[in-house]
């Protein structure tokens, strides 16, 4: 699990057969959440984050964490990367700020191609090349930038001398102080269909706080990593999307009407209609349809089968301002009556 897959075993995952996938299924399930739970137990009250992360990762989907300077934020990034015991070379990670340039994110201009009229960036190392991204401050980067990652996002691609070039992203977390209203990156806003709060834990955990802070540096500083406890490889999140993406693409019987029974899809459309007339939360038909892959997602990575009614509370996390994020995380459960 320590070294970086060829690129045979990237194909053949990219490849693999509903045949080949179902038998493997069950394993990967319980893989998947013996790593999540082991990693929450790194944290304090973290869980919640820790579970949204998983699903975001098998889903595929982005995932923005909102929260002040201090409340781990980082720290949840970095140990899930470890907790995958991904190589270097397939992580990186950068904070923005408005004088980044795109050559510190997408690579350097290649001088020599340069030279030959050319324009094609040296990208090792750097965010095409990367399949764990986590971009901190997202919202403070340029507008060249912003512009490359709504097409990485969206595309999974990047342009090098006009052509459009894949990247190898496959898991993308960003964070952010404070979410802006700015119009102009209501575009990229949209691309997270999940933003999460990040709270801090003083108030409620104070020892434990304490405690578990100590533990964490003191691992660090004597390079141990503790929470890399192997449950589960970057490998077993892709062989999941694959198998989920291979379910969602049959016709007959379609997906929905096999793992979304109409009484929790009755449920679904209130809740999003109430959150659309009550609050005016924009839920753009795009964000609705990664709504439907990550609650299914979410269903069959915590209970293997259709959605319920307690995977509606990933609607909690719909939020695009701060005010929102805050209002929904009491609202949700409390219109599916849960609190």
């Amino acid at each position: 699990m320590t070294g970086r897959p060829s690129r045979d075993a990237q194909e053949a995952i990219a490849e693999a057969t509903m045949e080949q996938l179902s038998s493997q299924a069950q394993a990967l399930r319980e893989r998947i959440n013996r790593f999540r739970l082991a990693l929450g137990r790194h944290f304090v009250e973290k869980q919640t984050l820790v579970d949204l992360m998983t699903v975001a990762a098998v889903a595929q989907e982005p995932l923005l964490l909102v929260g002040a300077p201090g409340t781990a934020k980082s720290d949840l990034v970095l140990k899930f990367k470890d907790a995958l015991a991904l190589p270097q070379n397939d992580y990186f990670e950068y904070l923005l700020t408005r004088f980044t340039e795109p050559s510190e994110v997408l690579g350097p201009i290649d001088i020599n191609e340069l030279r030959a009229g050319r324009y094609i960036r040296r990208e090792r190392g750097k965010l095409p090349t990367a399949r764990l991204v986590f971009l901190d401050e997202i919202f403070k980067a340029s507008s060249a930038i912003l512009n490359a990652l709504l097409t990485v996002i969206n595309e999974r691609k990047f342009y090098q001398d006009g052509l459009a070039v894949p990247v190898n992203l496959k898991i993308l977390f960003a964070a952010t102080n404070e979410i802006p209203e700015s119009a102009e990156l209501a575009a990229l806003k949209d691309r997270f269909c999940l933003k999460a709060a990040c709270r801090s834990v003083q108030e409620t955990h104070f020892v434990e706080l304490l405690d578990a802070g100590i533990e964490s540096t003191t691992a660090r500083d004597l390079n141990n990593r503790p929470w890399a406890e192997g449950h589960a490889s970057l490998d077993d999140f892709l062989k999941a999307h694959r198998y989920l993406t291979l379910l969602f693409a049959k016709k007959e019987p379609k997906d929905r009407e096999v793992f979304f029974r109409d009484e929790v899809m009755r449920e679904f459309r209130r809740v999003v209609r109430t959150l659309v007339r009550e609050d005016e939360v924009f839920i753009s038909d795009r964000k609705l349809v990664k709504l439907y892959r990550l609650l299914r997602t979410r269903a069959w990575v915590f209970h293997g089968g259709a959605v319920e009614r307690e995977d509606l509370q990933l609607l909690s996390y719909l939020g695009e301002t701060k005010e929102e994020v805050d209002l929904l995380e009491e609202k949700v459960p409390r219109l599916l009556g849960f609190s």
